[in-house]
């Protein structure tokens, strides 16, 4: 299969490219800038240059692939909902391009968007309307005849070249000489390896059925003061708790998201699709070096 990519540069997209190329599938990658095409070019990928912005060049590109994963998003926590609505243009601009061609689109979504009842989040649970990303709203255009799978990933998919939540995390307390968790810690984060999200890209367009959801979680729920005290024993900095007065000053834009106790599971998605997660936890993975040097790179950057 043909498999165009978005965000096939970036932290989970280049593990994706390796992913596909190993099991024998072509991959058009998309690609801003030269060195974006170089690292594809080098991985073994073909290159297709555009922008998440440039719907032309999204559109071109699903048209030449027989399948298509979008994974970019736009990750401008201060500008979200311009990153929202980007994101929602190019899904509908990748799905008019498909419509009627039983060819899948495999779409991002993320367990956080979601309003659950029960003590884990499912598969069977849908998206909050009030949450400005609305990559769900892709499952609408199954009236159009357009193969939609929704892949939901959790707050945390680490592994090494993460810079995303938990590097915030170490980054912070290095600034602020402590490790710190809000009220008692023990709200959970669901997390998932990046090789282990790939894997499950890669089953969910081969195997997926229109309008399936599917969970990339491994670990259902990590208790967030788990979290921080691994940073602390890694920094030697005492772990401390912080009131959610506190913890805006502390924490800054990603307070909210590390009060969030949203433990989810992936019963349905092993079952049906036979995905297994294999790699490291997030505790083990924090536990080894790279994390730190990773972090303290980016600190003095």
């Amino acid at each position: 299969m043909r498999v165009f990519l978005t965000g096939a540069t970036g932290f989970i997209g280049s593990a994706i490219v390796r992913e596909l190329i190993d099991a024998g599938h072509q991959v058009l990658g998309l690609a801003r800038s030269d060195a974006g095409a170089k690292s594809l070019i080098a991985a073994g990928a073909q290159v297709h240059r555009g922008t998440l912005e440039d719907l032309e060049s999204l559109r071109s590109g699903a048209a030449a692939a027989d399948g298509v994963i979008h994974a970019a998003f736009i990750h401008d926590f201060n500008n979200y909902g311009p990153a929202a609505e980007a994101d929602r243009r190019a899904i509908e601009t990748l799905g008019a391009e498909l419509a009627g061609s039983d060819r899948p689109l495999v779409v991002t979504s993320g367990t956080l968007v979601l309003q659950g009842r029960g003590p884990l989040l499912t598969e069977e649970d849908k998206a909050n309307p009030n949450f400005p990303r609305k990559s769900e709203d892709a499952l609408a255009m199954l009236a159009q005849g357009v193969h939609i799978v929704i892949v939901r990933l959790p707050p945390s998919v680490h592994g090494d070249g993460d810079h995303g939540f938990v590097p915030a995390l170490i980054n912070i307390a290095r600034q602020k000489g402590v490790s710190a968790y809000i009220g008692d810690g023990l709200n959970r984060w669901p997390a998932v390896h990046r090789l282990d999200a790939a894997h499950l890209y890669r089953l969910a367009l081969e195997k997926g059925p229109a309008g399936a959801r599917y969970h990339g979680i491994a670990d259902e729920g990590m208790p967030v003061r788990d979290i921080a005290e691994v940073i602390g024993k890694r920094l030697s900095l005492p772990v401390v708790a912080k009131s959610p007065k506190e913890a805006a000053e502390h924490f800054g834009w990603i307070a909210n998201f590390f009060a969030m106790d949203s433990p989810a599971s992936s019963v349905q998605t092993q079952k049906q699709l036979g995905w297994r997660p294999t790699h490291p936890s997030l505790i083990t993975d924090m536990d080894g070096s790279s994390y730190f040097e990773v972090a303290q790179e980016d600190s003095a950057a």
